[in-house]
């Protein structure tokens, strides 16, 4: 005799739901999606049988073979090294002034407890939002009005931006710390400056600087392309030679910033190791 109940059954047999229907709010906004998709695809007008043409193929396979032909020159070589430097050197200071005005910024930006009225948290999130909302190509070509041709303006724009970044990180940090340690010393009448150095920065610094050495590793990617606004560095050679049509030379930078960005994403790799022992 089976004694497997039937509403069992009829559980384990059920149908699976239908692929659309009219009362699912998802399968609309979906095919909604698919629609625009299709419409933009449709009014973008693309050139697709220019773009796979034989002649196409031809420049592509040029560029290619140019490409791969790198300009390892000593002369060339020594500009390339002091560009390098150079573009290291700005993603460095560029994340230690972020990371500087964005901890300045993220205490008014943080409620720390529940007593605590934050009146400047309005106005210092909308600031950030202000500075990380600018990318930094445009910071840079709008900073060289003010600083000029070369890497202070790209060091600033770097700066600026990922201070808007990092400060809305350090507050989220500062405001989920662990009460304990802060709440204790409140109760004790001791400031609140003195609270933040003495409970919730030990606290909260290895997250700090873990944030921080992720923008690093971001900011040397943008350091290296903020030359094509007159930024310096390895973005300044790509810009200039590219526009010569220098392919070989070309080829030479990108290697070089993929050599970089390598070298800094190990750094960083191993200083976050280093931090979590």
């Amino acid at each position: 005799m089976n004694s497997f109940p039937k509403e069992a059954a009829n559980e384990v047999y059920k149908l699976p739901p239908k692929l659309f229907d009219a009362r699912c709010k998802a399968c609309w906004f979906v095919f909604g999606l698919i629609v625009l998709t299709v419409a933009s695809f449709w009014t973008l007008n693309l050139q697709w049988a220019q773009l796979f043409s034989l002649e196409s193929a031809k420049l592509m396979a040029k560029f290619i073979g140019e490409l791969l032909t790198p300009d390892f020159s000593s002369r060339f070589i020594d500009k390339l090294w002091t560009a390098s430097l150079e573009t290291l050197a700005m993603s460095l200071l560029g994340t230690i002034i972020a990371a500087i005005l964005g901890l300045l910024l993220a205490l008014p930006a943080s409620k720390t407890h529940e007593a605590d009225k934050a009146y400047f948290k309005g106005p210092a999130r909308l600031l950030l939002n202000a500075l990380r909302s600018i990318p930094e190509l445009v910071w840079a070509a709008l900073l060289l009005i003010a600083a000029g041709l070369g890497p202070f303006a790209g060091t600033l724009a770097l700066g600026l931006h990922t201070a808007g970044v990092l400060g809305r990180l350090f507050a989220e940090s500062i405001e989920n710390a662990p009460p304990g340690a802060a709440f204790a010393l409140r109760t004790r009448g001791v400031s609140e400056a003195r609270i933040f150095w003495y409970a919730t920065l030990p606290q909260i610094i290895p997250q700090l600087m873990s944030y921080t050495l992720y923008r690093w590793e971001n900011n040397i990617r943008a350091a290296a392309v903020l030359g094509v606004v007159g930024g310096g560095g390895l973005g300044q050679m790509l810009a200039f030679h590219m526009g010569l049509f220098q392919m070989s030379k070309t080829s030479t930078i990108l290697l070089a910033m993929l050599a970089l960005v390598a070298l800094v994403d190990a750094l960083s790799y191993l200083s976050r190791r280093w931090m979590q022992r």
